[in-house]
């Protein structure tokens, strides 16, 4: 089946404080958004890579490519109010309805490959395939009165991306109003009654939101550089 990903990075990175968004910060010498696409394209050069962000940010990423020599090829596309719209904008752009789509956060830049690739393969067979960690540390559930509950955490899972889909069946569940129960894209799949594939991410797969963050990306990088 024909490979589609789609990079989703319209965020303004309010929490991180930097002076451009996070997407654009440099770690390991160029931007975290270079890095993403970069584990996708290692992965099968031939996939379909479509990069969300705002319009407004087109001429400054323009611009990064020119600096870093940035080849990689990719489709711009324009992003929404918020991500769903983003992510209908990125679907609505793929003109085929056959076919495999990652929907990826272009600030989660260390994806392992083998993470990619049993995403397609699982999305293949079952429609779905979203990529998910166990908890570490133990969890309680908080009622409205200020009580708590112990929660089993073994019951419970972190999500992450990529989350990939057979094409045809999420371009038909984003073409629903958006609702703010749609927490990511599995919620907007599963709300067509389809069953959620859960595959095995991995914990290195963070995504990147605070200075803190940033610190463990450098880390990663050097690490990985040294591998």
């Amino acid at each position: 089946m024909k490979k589609f990903g789609i990079i989703v990075a319209g965020g303004n990175g309010t929490r991180m404080g930097a002076p451009i968004p996070k997407q654009y910060l440099e770690i390991g010498g160029k931007p975290i958004l270079m890095h993403t696409m970069k584990a996708f394209f290692q992965y099968d050069p031939t996939i379909n890579l479509i990069l969300v962000i705002p319009a407004s940010d087109f001429p400054l990423w323009n611009s990064l490519c020119d600096k870093f020599d940035f080849k990689i090829p990719h489709q711009l596309v324009k992003g929404g109010q918020s991500r769903f719209q983003s992510v209908r904008n990125g679907l609505n752009s793929i003109l085929s309805t056959a076919g495999l789509v990652a929907i990826h956060d272009g600030v989660r830049p260390f994806v392992n490959q083998s993470v990619i690739s049993r995403s397609y393969e699982e999305a293949a067979k079952k429609g779905s395939a979203i990529a998910v960690i166990n908890l570490k540390d133990s969890i309680r559930k908080i009622s409205g009165d200020g009580k708590s509950n112990f929660q089993d955490r073994q019951d419970f899972r972190l999500v992450q991306t990529p989350q990939t889909f057979q094409l045809e069946k999420i371009k038909k569940a984003f073409e629903v109003p958006e609702s703010k129960q749609f927490t990511d894209d599995a919620t907007v799949y599963e709300q067509q009654g389809w069953q959620v594939n859960l595959i095995e991410g991995n914990p290195e797969n963070i995504k990147i939101t605070s200075p803190e963050d940033m610190d463990y990306a450098e880390f990663l990088v050097n690490r990985n550089n040294k591998a």
